[in-house]
């Protein structure tokens, strides 16, 4: 039996018009690879308000993972992106992949305003610039699929007294997608975005 721990990456689909999607790339490059004593697993989620959180679910529930890193792309942002809070609230500034676009609704009900990330944040945020690629720690994933996601996974954990560590990554646009914008703004490359997120699953592989 395969005594290997399991750490669970996710990318999104692409959306907003674009054809690609940097963190489903990453995703699917890392998918099955080795980090220290432990096996990457990777899914891809769908840009849809019900199936995508719904698909992190079915995926920590089969997998039973030790840890969980989603990612996610902000097309603005210059800089790796660590996550620190997602809160309990959904308020699209762009149509789902399903035409939908949801305005100031809770994600969950009965749950907290907010989720601290139970990643080492700090410490992945310090090793990423160590290794000379930009980043920051933010307060703020949006108020879009991507804080949902990152909400719902921590409020699976806590209501059903789980502690393996969660958290979320932003990542900027690939230069390609800038390249076809009718708007220039900052990028990275598909390689360095590659090399952040592996030096982020690092991190976390030694707290498992």
């Amino acid at each position: 039996m395969d005594s290997k721990k399991r750490i669970l990456l996710t990318g999104f689909e692409p959306f907003g018009g674009s054809q690609v999607n940097p963190t489903q790339q990453i995703a699917i490059a890392l998918n099955g690879s080795c980090i220290g004593q432990s096996e990457v697993q990777s899914a891809i989620l769908p840009v849809d308000r019900k199936a995508g959180p719904q698909t992190l679910l079915e995926r920590m529930i089969a997998l039973e993972p030790a840890a969980v890193l989603c990612l996610g792309e902000a097309s603005r942002r210059v800089a790796i992106s660590v996550e620190r809070i997602a809160i309990n609230w959904m308020d699209y500034r762009i149509p789902d992949n399903q035409g939908e676009q949801v305005t100031d609704l809770p994600i969950a009900p009965e749950g907290p305003a907010a989720y601290f990330s139970t990643l080492p944040v700090r410490e992945i945020y310090e090793q990423i610039v160590a290794a000379g690629i930009p980043a920051e720690l933010s307060l703020s994933a949006g108020a879009y699929l991507c804080n949902q996601v990152f909400y719902t996974g921590l409020h699976y954990l806590a209501t059903h007294g789980k502690y393996n560590p969660f958290g979320f990554i932003h990542l900027p646009s690939l230069p390609e997608q800038v390249a076809h914008s009718l708007s220039l703004y900052g990028s990275m490359s598909l390689e360095t975005d590659l090399k952040a997120v592996h030096i982020a699953l690092t991190v976390i592989e030694k707290r498992i």
